[in-house]
């Protein structure tokens, strides 16, 4: 008996497990975790996890893979104890989520989630995951390296491109296009990426930081107050990075009025901006004040985003009669459409023709829904790109941002 125990193989070590209500419910995990480890991976339920993760056998572990739904927010304190038990083990966490809500989804990861991954997985998405994991820093480093301040020596010898994005009613997408536009330009080459700078404009219930998971700074208000004295160093020092390629000028800690600045104010803001960085990126307020005139004079282009429904069009008419009756350029308006009818929607299509033939425009961009993987990756503070790579909006950003880099590079070389 001893010699034929001898040849028995012995069982792989297990190196993760997933832990959920019942793991027959995330079908698509159970098939990812089979193609990444094989058979060296377990099933835990939320009463065993925490048993089983205070045991010597869970010491082999590399990961544990947290799958919740919807009706797993009534048992978020048990699900709050296994992610920080797992923690206290010095465990990776992948959180795996399902229509779960923004206020659970953040309490989740603020307790220590190395990743994020909406479910259904999209194609590769946990093998990703998996694999930034392996590649992460400690997480004291990198908290460090995503609020660092701006490590370049500014030199005031460039000549920005000023895209602005302006949504023309609530929820068009206006923070989300800035956000993942500026990211799309900072990481479009490896080799020689151009600096691209990020500014939340809007002082009052501005967003940036939040998709970008950045602290708002009280130099940012500071800054604000004092634009006669900004020059290169103190406007750096008012903006934070993201990953360390793109920069970031949060809305101000506290809510302020929007009228705390003036339009002499936004041109010091913007022409420092525009000197030290190729695309400056500006995330507009909603409401046309008196500086929004600055903004639109110093853009190359100003996008006004827009949806298929009354109160946009309503929105888009009057704001170009007011552009017109200022003499303002409102020429520089590109409409951009979110959420557009699908190519195979032809009465949708139809609708979108008619409205820009009763405003007198042309809408020269109409972007997909991106459906919840957007919600998604805005509340777990990352671009699309990071979370949900091949989301047909993604996609349509990468391109616009390619087509702007290109007219930027062949414009410079004239």
């Amino acid at each position: 008996m001893s010699s034929v125990a001898a040849l028995q193989p012995e069982p792989a070590p297990i190196v993760a497990c997933t832990i959920s209500r019942d793991v027959s419910n995330f079908d698509l995990l159970i098939e990812d975790m089979e193609a990444e480890l094989g058979e060296s991976w377990g099933d835990l339920t939320f009463e065993d996890a925490v048993v089983f993760l205070n045991q010597p056998d869970a010491d082999s572990l590399e990961f544990v893979a947290i799958a919740v739904d919807a009706q797993d927010e009534n048992d978020l304190a048990r699900i709050s104890g296994i992610i920080t038990t797992a923690k206290g083990k010095n465990l990776k966490v992948i959180l795996i989520a399902e229509e779960v809500s923004p206020i659970a989804l953040h309490q989740l990861l603020k307790l220590g989630a190395d990743d994020f991954v909406p479910y259904p997985l999209p194609e590769n998405a946990l093998h990703d995951a998996i694999e930034r994991m392996k590649r992460a820093p400690a997480a004291d480093q990198l908290i460090e390296g995503t609020h660092a301040a701006p490590s370049f020596k500014p030199k005031g010898d460039r000549d920005g491109v000023v895209l602005a994005v302006h949504g023309l009613a609530g929820g068009t997408g206006a923070t989300t296009m800035a956000v993942n536009l500026a990211w799309e330009l900072a990481t479009i080459s490896k080799d020689n990426a151009p600096r691209v700078c990020l500014l939340d404009f809007d002082f009052q219930g501005g967003s940036v930081s939040t998709y970008l998971d950045l602290p708002r700074r009280e130099a940012v208000y500071e800054m604000l107050s004092d634009t006669a004295s900004v020059d290169n160093v103190s406007f750096l020092q008012a903006l934070l990075t993201f990953n360390d390629k793109m920069h970031v000028m949060t809305a101000p800690s506290e809510m302020l009025p929007l009228d705390i600045v003036t339009s002499e104010d936004i041109n010091r803001v913007l022409d420092v901006a525009r000197a030290n960085f190729d695309f400056v990126v500006v995330d507009m307020p909603r409401t046309v004040v008196q500086w929004t005139e600055a903004v639109l004079n110093q853009s190359h282009v100003y996008f006004a985003m827009m949806e298929l429904d009354m109160r946009c069009a309503q929105n888009a008419l009057r704001m170009i009669r007011a552009l017109k009756a200022e003499e303002l350029p409102f020429e520089k308006l590109r409409y951009v459409l979110n959420r557009a009818p699908k190519f195979t929607d032809l009465s949708g299509k139809g609708r979108v023709k008619r409205l820009a033939e009763s405003l007198d425009i042309t809408i020269e961009l109409n972007l997909p829904d991106g459906s919840k993987q957007v919600t998604q990756s805005n509340d777990h503070g990352l671009p699309l790109a990071e979370t949900a790579a091949k989301n047909p909006l993604r996609r349509e950003i990468a391109k616009l941002a390619q087509s702007i880099h290109e007219l930027n590079k062949a414009a410079e070389a004239v």
